[in-house]
């Protein structure tokens, strides 16, 4: 099963993008957020992965309780998913409808992508501004998590802002693409 993604569009895509300008700028900076933010996630994964069975290890085991693995774990887990949302979507990894894609024509086809586009970037603008809201919220009442160790939500709130708006930049860029190459087609 594909979810979108080949080498043709990767190539296709790049030639959309103007070769100069702030568009191009755009592109390189969101790229190289979603390239070092794809890095970061991985290691985050790895991390509440070494968390979570470190912490089995040391009930089962050695009998020691844990209570800060699973806010920890759960953390890098956000972080991760979050941060790396926007490489996903720069591959049109998110929204993939492939048994529409080979029904329509190319061009019908664009015009989706676009209107999916646009409903998306509309989504993620509206989760991104109430993201940052959560976490102005919590950063100004010192908001924390209800267990013994108690580390603040400014953490995981800030971690989703972040991700929904490089998100949001990622589908902005996307839609502005759009218009780039109906520009250069016309």
């Amino acid at each position: 099963m594909s979810h979108g993604f080949s080498i043709e569009e990767a190539v296709e895509k790049k030639e959309r993008i103007p070769k100069s300008g702030p568009i191009r700028l755009l592109h390189n900076v969101v790229h190289g957020l979603n390239s070092f933010f794809l890095n970061i996630s991985m290691i985050a994964l790895v991390l509440a992965a070494i968390v979570l069975c470190s912490s089995v290890a040391l009930r089962y085991w050695l009998k020691i309780p844990t209570d800060w693995q699973d806010e920890m774990s759960v953390f890098l887990l956000v972080g991760a998913i979050f941060s790396c949302g926007a490489y996903v979507q720069s591959h049109r990894g998110n929204i993939g409808i492939e048994a529409l894609s080979t029904l329509l024509s190319p061009k019908v086809n664009e015009i989706r992508q676009f209107i999916c586009d646009v409903m998306s970037f509309l989504f993620c603008a509206f989760f991104s501004w109430k993201s940052w809201t959560l976490l102005h919220e919590a950063w100004v009442d010192g908001m924390t998590t209800s267990s013994s160790w108690a580390p603040p939500l400014w953490i995981p709130y800030g971690l989703m802002a972040f991700g929904m708006t490089l998100m949001t930049l990622q589908i902005l860029l996307q839609v502005v693409e759009f218009f780039c190459a109906t520009t250069e087609e016309a």
